[in-house]
């Protein structure tokens, strides 16, 4: 008599649930690596502090000068470039030349999953940054509550996707972990100075304003001050319905940023290391 014997098959997993586990590993890496702690936590807070400083000096000059609507989208600025931008970077590379990314494709994760996965505290840690010192920045300042808060949630939303995208593709172009701070300073320069966060765009001379509003990173941070304000500083404040008609330009240009980085990920976006 032949005995059959059946052999179950490995369970399969769901794509939320890879995401999840890969999260979870990600966020145990991130707390053992001081200096990824350091420029998430420590880093948007000082920058905030130094903005504010200059909002005040520049706010003798300009009296008219809406200092907590910049200050509010400089915060968020800095905790989408310090928290996902640059450690996100880092933390591809450093997977990449550990031989992670290159083992995880062979499992059932997909390529989206993995990157996606590897994103998932960055992403965490500053949405709760983000309410964390929004809440506290509107108690301390007493501001208004948000005119459109649909419009605050998706500049935010659009400005972590832009920034994972851009991790990813500037991932291509830095060798080592500890070289992430030099190539993700062009961009970080690019927004911190021609993106509202340490100087207004309400101040510059019209031309070069038009110009630093089409930056990458301009839209999603001008959605926030929107979405809070009603405003993006070139006009009067306005309500619900109005704030729409100011976004749309804004939306739009987001979402192409987005379009280009993506393409840009994917064209050279390295999952092992060369040679």
């Amino acid at each position: 008599m032949t005995t059959l014997t059946a052999t179950a098959a490995p369970a399969r997993t769901s794509s939320f649930g890879r995401l999840i586990a890969l999260g979870r590993a990600e966020t145990t890496l991130l707390l053992r690596n001081r200096t990824a702690l350091y420029m998430a936590l420590a880093m948007p807070a000082a920058m905030v502090l130094v903005v504010h400083s200059m909002l005040k000096q520049m706010a003798t000059h300009k009296p008219d000068l809406d200092q907590h609507a910049t200050l509010i989208s400089a915060v968020a600025g800095m905790i989408l470039m310090f928290v996902v931008y640059y450690n996100l970077t880092a933390a591809y590379v450093g997977r990449r030349i550990a031989l992670v990314l290159k083992r995880m494709r062979t499992g059932e994760a997909t390529d989206l999953e993995i990157l996606g996965g590897t994103a998932v505290p960055s992403v965490i840690l500053a949405l709760v940054e983000c309410v964390v010192l929004g809440v506290g920045g509107a108690v301390v300042l007493k501001l208004p509550a948000p005119v459109n808060p649909v419009l605050l949630v998706l500049g935010l939303v659009l400005g972590i996707a832009l920034m994972v995208v851009l991790a990813a593709a500037t991932s291509a172009f830095t060798k080592t972990v500890e070289s992430a701070g030099i190539s993700t300073l062009p961009i970080m320069l690019l927004a911190q100075l021609g993106s509202g966060m340490m100087i207004p765009l309400e101040i510059l001379p019209h031309q070069l304003a038009t110009f630093c509003r089409a930056l990458p990173t301009t839209p999603a941070f001008q959605l926030v001050r929107i979405g809070w304000f009603g405003t993006d500083g070139s006009s009067a404040a306005t309500d619900f319905l109005g704030t729409w008609a100011k976004a749309l330009p804004h939306l739009g240009l987001a979402v192409l940023w987005i379009a280009v980085a993506v393409w840009a990920a994917r064209r050279w976006f390295r999952w092992e290391p060369r040679g």
